[in-house]
């Protein structure tokens, strides 16, 4: 069952195999082995015995990235908790083990996620990760690497949380931002047609990354010219001035390196009312269907192009294959997402629950060293819901645990995989 409680000024949800389950912090370091005894003289590491391991999650459930927010715990809460009601996990060492998710609301708020990861610390937390967003993962970094907790599988592009040479203790899931914006610079090229674009971006490392892999991608290429750029902030609470610059060029395409879903659906709403008409090229995190293109009037664009490394558990085929109905029950039973998720956020995060299920069969010792080095030793594996051309693969320095997408264009239902922007 979900069990919710106040957690450092945050709302905390710990999901439990039963109402009779503690949440148990795993001994320390110098505590002399597991809750249970016999470690083969290993003594475990904080947040997991030999029955329970706790993972930690801080992750925006309220504001105004609350949707996909919700969606990156819920689909880890859901896959977690099917397993445990099937019995739990059974690790390298032999134990079986039910997973505990503690979980914590950060508002998108850095200050607020590093308070939530030192109350991780506090509480005794195995493990943490998969929450989404760039500054609120890079406030808590330093702090997990000075502790030696793991940062895995955080919804977020930026590189450094998979320079391993900086640290051993962190691996990003998604492709980084330069790698989103270089295949849609490649796909630009491979249409084989002059473009003009114009690029909308968000001026952090998420907006610096999408363009700085694109320009990478089409330099030195005669048919793509880049006509005009406009910046904006995330905290902005419209991009109408940036869109009405940007319509005055008359390019044909526009990328839109924006990762704020209100924002994203304004572009859109505002180009159409200008009567410009480009075709757009969507990040991942910020092209759902029902979240974004419904709502911004996709409809009235030429295409409307995003790349992708999860299935859309919102097409038919999806929502009907075994993979997609193993979600959506999952989803339906253990949290508060009734229907067919509006952001793909649901979808990663059940990947990344899948993949940390991997790590945990495969680590030798109950450790967070040994946790690492399974983490960081797949090689090929297809979680649930990937893309047919995608995997795990986590043994390159430099790159996340997802290091492919597939380029995709919405057809007015979802989205069908294409070769290049026409």
């Amino acid at each position: 069952m979900i069990i919710r409680k106040k957690l450092a000024g945050a709302i905390g949800i710990v999901a439990m195999a039963s109402a009779a389950v503690l949440v148990l912090s795993g001994c320390t370091r110098d505590g002399g082995g597991s809750a249970n005894g016999d470690t083969g003289g290993v003594t475990s590491s904080p947040g997991i015995t030999d029955t329970t391991l706790t993972f930690g999650i801080t992750t925006p459930l309220s504001g105004p990235l609350a949707g996909p927010g919700n969606c990156a715990a819920d689909g880890a809460v859901a896959y977690f908790e099917s397993r445990n009601a099937a019995g739990g996990i059974t690790f390298g060492d032999g134990k079986t083990r039910t997973i505990e998710l503690s979980l914590f609301d950060d508002q998108l708020d850095p200050q607020k996620a590093l308070g939530n990861f030192q109350q991780m610390v506090a509480d005794g937390v195995f493990a943490a990760g998969i929450g989404l967003g760039t500054a609120t993962n890079r406030a808590w970094r330093e702090a997990a690497i000075d502790e030696e907790v793991p940062q895995v599988l955080i919804i977020s592009g930026d590189p450094i949380f998979s320079d391993r040479q900086e640290s051993p203790w962190q691996l990003g899931l998604p492709p980084t931002y330069p790698q989103e914006g270089a295949a849609f610079g490649k796909a630009l090229i491979d249409s084989g047609e002059p473009h003009k674009v114009a690029i909308l971006q968000m001026n952090d490392d998420y907006g610096a990354g999408y363009v700085e892999g694109f320009k990478a991608a089409v330099e030195g290429s005669p048919d793509i010219e880049i006509v005009g750029e406009a910046l904006f902030a995330a905290s902005d609470t419209s991009v109408d001035p940036q869109i009405t610059e940007l319509a005055g060029t008359g390019a044909d395409v526009i990328l839109n390196a924006n990762g704020v879903t209100p924002l994203a659906i304004g572009a859109m709403q505002k180009a159409q009312q200008l009567g410009w008409f480009p075709s757009w090229m969507l990040p991942s995190n910020t092209a759902s269907p029902s979240g974004v293109i419904e709502p911004g009037g996709g409809d009235a664009y030429p295409g409307i192009y995003t790349v992708a490394f999860a299935q859309d558990v919102n097409s038919p085929a999806v929502k009907d294959s075994d993979e997609g109905k193993a979600l959506l029950s999952a989803l339906a039973e253990y949290t508060n997402q009734e229907a067919a998720p509006s952001f793909p956020h649901c979808v990663w995060s059940w990947i990344a629950a899948a993949t940390l299920e991997h790590a945990f069969t495969i680590m030798e010792e109950p450790t967070r060293e040994s946790f690492m080095e399974a983490m960081l030793s797949i090689s090929d594996f297809r979680a649930p819901l990937m893309m047919p051309g995608t995997a795990i693969n986590s043994t390159i320095d430099g790159i996340p645990a997802v290091a492919e997408v597939v380029l995709q264009k919405f057809n007015g239902e979802g989205y069908v995989t294409v070769d290049a922007i026409g």
